[in-house]
């Protein structure tokens, strides 16, 4: 027992030789800029879009396929994980985020083939995301409709 207690120490002591050091601070400082930056963008595409004859759910919606388009790229292009290795966290602002794990895998698995390698792949991550709010959708829109006969 004692072995093994000091073989766990002697590996902890060995992650922590190469493990990097990182500032609790300065990555938040990071994940905040680069998070605030995305929603900035998307922000000054909602004030630009606003000055053409859209709806606001149609400038809405602009945006939404604008940011998720721009991930998608850049997730292709092997940019958007440089960004989230710079960033952290200030990359999972939702809609990018989201957009990343839906490519990501794909990506990943595209040597494969398409059907069975990037189309099959693509919703490992999103598809319990997907699959689980279209559930819940469903239930609340069930309860909603016995609801208002009820009321």
């Amino acid at each position: 027992m004692e072995e093994n207690n000091k073989s766990k120490q002697e590996y902890s002591k060995m992650v922590d030789m190469v493990s990097p050091n990182s500032s609790l601070v300065m990555n938040c400082i990071k994940a905040f800029v680069v998070g605030g930056l995305i929603c900035v963008a998307g922000e000054a595409m909602n004030k630009s879009f606003s000055n053409y004859n859209f709806t606001k759910d149609e400038v809405s919606l602009l945006v939404n396929v604008v940011l998720i388009g721009a991930t998608a790229l850049l997730t292709g292009l092997g940019l958007f994980s440089k960004l989230g290795k710079f960033s952290g966290a200030g990359t999972f602002v939702p809609i990018t985020g989201f957009a990343n794990s839906m490519v990501s895998p794909a990506i990943e698995f595209k040597k494969e083939g398409w059907v069975f390698g990037m189309a099959a792949k693509m919703f490992t991550v999103a598809g319990p995301v997907i699959v689980y709010g279209l559930v819940t959708s469903m239930v609340v829109g069930f309860i909603y409709f016995v609801a208002e006969k009820v009321m």
